[in-house]
C-alpha cells in the first residue's frame, strides 16, 4: 500500500514550495531537514536544497515545467503533437548530431530569478527517485526516461493538477519499490499578478485601458519586470479555450509544412486565416511569430525565387557597389516586403539579415559609412512599415480596440513619411492592401475607411486627431452593441422559442430583448428599431445558409455556391467560417471536409 508525506512553505517572501514524497515505504522515514537557512530534502544518493537565494540538486531525476511563451523548445518536441512540457534531467545534454547524453552529475546552484525566467514564470517542478535498481548515476538517469519521460512531456494542464495526483501517477510507471520524490516551487508575486490578469481577460477576453493600466500598477507593486509581465500575459491568453484552439491549428498546419519542407497553395491559404483570425482575436503576435521562427521552411526549399526578393536582392547588391540607394529603390523594397508579408515568406527577412551582415564586414574592411547610413534608412522604413501595418490591421480586425491620440498621430507622421517617397504610397502599402481581405468585417470596413478619411482630413488641416478618436469609438460602439443584440436575439429564440418571421413576432421578440437589456443595464436607451431590424436580418442569412445552402453545399462540394454566399450575404467571413465549424461539429462530419471547402474560397 502506498502512503505519502507532504511540506508546505515559503523559503523566502516571493518564493513558496510544496513537497511531496510518495511511495510505499514513504511512512517509515524522514525525507526533510532544515539546516540553518536551507532546507534539504534526500534519500540514498540524491539531495536536493533550497536556500533563501536558489536550489541545488544531485543525484537522480531533475526538472520540469509546462511549455510556456520564453521557455525554449526543441524543434523535436514542437514538431510532434501532444508534447506539453519541457522535461531536463540530471546531467543530461544533446551532442552535435542530435543524441541524448547523460554524463556525470554536476550540482550548480541554480538562482530562483533565473530558473522563473527560463522555465515556467509560476510554477516549476524538480524530483528525484529512490529505489531504482541500476548501480551507475547514467543508467539510473536512463531508466527514469524510460519510466516517466514520455508521461512527464505529455501531462496536460499540469500546473493545475494536484502535486499529490500528480505524485500517485509518477509512482504508477515505477517499480513497485520506488519512492517519488517531488518539489515544486512558485513564485508568489507571479502568480498573484497571472490570477489578476486571467479573472480580468477571461470576463471580457479582452483588456481595457483603464485595466491595463491598473494591471501594470499592479505588476510595478509585485517587482515583475516587464518581461516577465509579458510572458504571463501571453500565457494567459493563449490558455483561453478559443485562442488555444486558433493557435493550435497554426502550429499543425506549420508543422506540416515544416515535414513536407515547403508550403503549398492550400497551407499559405489556411496560415493566412488563422493569423488574421488571431489578430481579430487579440492573440499576441509574438506567439506566432515564435512558431514561424521555429519551424520556418528553409529558404533552400523554395525552387524558385519570387520576382519581389530578386529584385531586392539586386537593391541591397547595387548598394554594395556604392551606387545608394534612390527613392524608386524604396518603394520598390516596401513593396517586396509587402508580399514576403503577405505569403509569410521568411527569406526576405533571411535576405536582410544576410545583408546587415556582409555591410558589417565590408565596413570593417575599409568601405564608407555611407553604407551603414543607407542600410540605416531601409531598416528605419522596414520597421516604420511593420509598426504602421500592426496598428493599423489592429483597428480594422479587432473589436473594442480604441486607438489612442497618440497612436493616431504616429499613424499620421508615417503617412507624411511614406507621402516623401511618392503621393498615395501610403494608402497603396496599407489600405488598399486591406480592404481587400475578405475577412475584413462590415465594421472593421467602416474603421478602415473612417481611419484613411480622418488621415486625409488632419493633413489638409480641416480635422483633429481628437475628433477621428471619437468617430472610430462611435463605430466600436455600434460594433459592439450589434453583436450584444445578436447574441440575446438569438439566445431568445433558442431558449424561448421565439420567432422572427411575421411582423408580430418580430414585434414581440424586439421588446422582450428591449426589456431584458435595459433592465439589465446593457443598454441605456431604447433599442434602436433600425438595429433590431438589421439583427433579425443576419439572423434569417445565417439561419438559411445552415439549414439549406450549407448542407447542399457539403454534399454536392458545391464550392461556387458557398463563395456565391460570402459574397452577397454581408454576413462577416469569420462569422460564416465559426457557423460552419459549429455545424461540423453538431454533425460529427469530417474536419478535412471543412478545410477542403475553404481551400476552394474565394
Amino acid at each position: 500500500m502506498n502512503s505519502e508525506l507532504r511540506l508546505h512553505g515559503k523559503i523566502n517572501a516571493e518564493i513558496e514550495y510544496f513537497a511531496t514524497a510518495a511511495g510505499c515505504r514513504t511512512a517509515h522515514h524522514h525525507f526533510f531537514q532544515m539546516v540553518d537557512q536551507n532546507l534539504r530534502f534526500f534519500a540514498p544518493g540524491s539531495e536536493l536544497i533550497l536556500s533563501p537565494t536558489g536550489i541545488s540538486q544531485v543525484g537522480t531525476g531533475g526538472t520540469f515545467c509546462e511549455y510556456m511563451f520564453g521557455v525554449d523548445q526543441p524543434v523535436s518536441d514542437l514538431s510532434k503533437e501532444g508534447i506539453f512540457n519541457r522535461l531536463m534531467l540530471l546531467g543530461a545534454r544533446y551532442n552535435q548530431a542530435g543524441q541524448l547524453k547523460i554524463d556525470e552529475q554536476n550540482s550548480p546552484e541554480q538562482k530562483y530569478a533565473d530558473i522563473f525566467l527560463k522555465g515556467h514564470a509560476v510554477d516549476n517542478y524538480f524530483f528525484f527517485i529512490n529505489g531504482l535498481e541500476e548501480t551507475t548515476h547514467r543508467l539510473r538517469q536512463e531508466q527514469i526516461l524510460r519510466y516517466l519521460g514520455k508521461t512527464l512531456k505529455r501531462i496536460s494542464n499540469l500546473n493545475r493538477r494536484d502535486d499529490s495526483q500528480l505524485a500517485e501517477l509518477l509512482l504508477a510507471q515505477l517499480p513497485e519499490q520506488c519512492t517519488v520524490y517531488l518539489v515544486r516551487l512558485s513564485d508568489i508575486n507571479h502568480r498573484h499578478f497571472q490570477q489578476e490578469f486571467q479573472s480580468l481577460y477571461y470576463r471580457d477576453r479582452s483588456i481595457s485601458n483603464n485595466t491595463h493600466t491598473a494591471l501594470e500598477d499592479l505588476a510595478n507593486n509585485l517587482g515583475i519586470d516587464p518581461y516577465q509581465q509579458e510572458r504571463i500575459r501571453i500565457d494567459v491568453m493563449y490558455r483561453h479555450r478559443d485562442n488555444y484552439r486558433i493557435i493550435d491549428d497554426y502550429k499543425k498546419v506549420l508543422i506540416e509544412c515544416y515535414q513536407q519542407g515547403d508550403i503549398n497553395r492550400q497551407q499559405h491559404a489556411r496560415l493566412t486565416r488563422l493569423k488574421t483570425l488571431a489578430l481579430r482575436n487579440e492573440i499576441p503576435a509574438a506567439l506566432l511569430t515564435a512558431l514561424d521562427e521555429k519551424l520556418k521552411v528553409e529558404v533552400s526549399s523554395i525552387v524558385h525565387e519570387p520576382d519581389y526578393t530578386a529584385i531586392s536582392r539586386d537593391i541591397l547588391h547595387d548598394l554594395l557597389l556604392e551606387k545608394g540607394i534612390g527613392r524608386r529603390d524604396m518603394i520598390q523594397l516596401l513593396f517586396a516586403k509587402q508580399h514576403a508579408r503577405r505569403n509569410h515568406d521568411h527569406s526576405f527577412e533571411k535576405l536582410l539579415l544576410e545583408t546587415g551582415q556582409l555591410f558589417d564586414e565590408q565596413i570593417r574592411e575599409g568601405a564608407p559609412l555611407s553604407l551603414l547610413e543607407d542600410f540605416s534608412y531601409i531598416i528605419t522604413f522596414f520597421d516604420r512599415y511593420d509598426n504602421t501595418s500592426t496598428n493599423i490591421s489592429q483597428i480594422a480586425f479587432m473589436e473594442s480596440y480604441h486607438p489612442t491620440e497618440e497612436l493616431l498621430r504616429s499613424l499620421l507622421d508615417s503617412r507624411q513619411e511614406f507621402s516623401k517617397l511618392v503621393k498615395g504610397l501610403f494608402d497603396k502599402l496599407f489600405f488598399e492592401d486591406i480592404i481587400i481581405n475578405r475577412y475584413l468585417g462590415r465594421f472593421g470596413r467602416q474603421k478602415l475607411l473612417c481611419l484613411k478619411k480622418g488621415l486625409e482630413e488632419i493633413a489638409a488641416g480641416v480635422s483633429t486627431v481628437k475628433r477621428l478618436t471619437a468617430e472610430l469609438k462611435i463605430i466600436d460602439r455600434k460594433e459592439r452593441l450589434h453583436n450584444l443584440v445578436l447574441s440575446h436575439a438569438k439566445g431568445h429564440i433558442r431558449t424561448r422559442y421565439s420567432r422572427y418571421d411575421s411582423r408580430a413576432e418580430q414585434g414581440e421578440l424586439y421588446r422582450e430583448l428591449n426589456d431584458e437589456l435595459l433592465v439589465r443595464g446593457m443598454i441605456s436607451n431604447p433599442l434602436d428599431p433600425e438595429l433590431f431590424q438589421t439583427v433579425i436580418h443576419d439572423i434569417k442569412k445565417e439561419a438559411l445558409y445552415l439549414r439549406q445552402l450549407l448542407p447542399e453545399i457539403i454534399a454536392n462540394n458545391n464550392i461556387d455556391l458557398r463563395n456565391d454566399f460570402l459574397t452577397n450575404s454581408g454576413l462577416d467571413h469569420f462569422y460564416i467560417e465559426e457557423l460552419e465549424r459549429e455545424y461540423f461539429t453538431l454533425n460529427h462530419l469530417e474536419p478535412e471536409h471543412l478545410q477542403q471547402l475553404r481551400a476552394g474560397a474565394l
